[in-house]
């Protein structure tokens, strides 16, 4: 017999409730990401669409260093420590605003760079409660809460695994109905 599927959020353990729940959408969300990316063959990362879009490789990128720039410009308030800029050796966007070209690099590396970045995502609100994930961070251009910024990401990440889901199945790398 098959087991019966739960859709019954579960919070993290050992964060505050509301962080709890949020990061457990989180991690929903990169579950999904990651188990597509598990389904490809690494010649699906630099493959170019036909409309000339951007690679799958160059999206997995974008994803990882807005969530690490969201972190710190907007919840912690603070730089990213060298260690982790050093996983991102290209600008998020080119001169024209293009989201910058990012190849050579496996599935395997770009998911590893993105599991990176949760974890440290993960560690730095391990102790956040949730008056503080609540609270309003009056930045120079907005206001924002941790707890926006991690419905944003949600939303971010499900847009590019879309695209991600297109690019693989118009270069013929998801099997049918896929």
């Amino acid at each position: 017999m098959t087991e019966r599927p739960s859709y019954v959020p579960a919070p993290l353990d050992g964060y505050a409730p509301v962080v709890g729940a949020a990061l457990w959408r989180m991690e929903d969300a990169r579950e999904r990401t990651t188990s597509l990316i598990e389904r490809l063959a690494d010649e699906a990362v630099d493959w170019v669409p036909p409309w000339a879009g951007n690679t799958i490789g160059s999206l997995l990128y974008h994803l990882a260093v807005i969530e690490l720039d969201w972190l710190y410009s907007e919840i912690l308030e603070s730089e990213p420590p060298a260690e982790f800029m050093a996983l991102f050796p290209f600008d998020d966007r080119d001169g024209a605003g293009v989201l910058s070209v990012v190849r050579g690099e496996s599935l395997d590396a770009h998911l590893a760079r993105l599991h990176a970045v949760r974890a440290r995502f993960l560690y730095s609100l391990r102790d956040m409660t949730d008056a503080d994930f609540l609270r309003v961070r009056p930045l120079p251009a907005y206001d924002v809460t941790p707890e926006w910024v991690s419905h944003h990401l949600n939303q971010h990440e499900g847009e590019h695994r879309g695209q991600i889901g297109e690019i693989a199945a118009a270069g013929g790398f998801l099997a049918r109905g896929g």
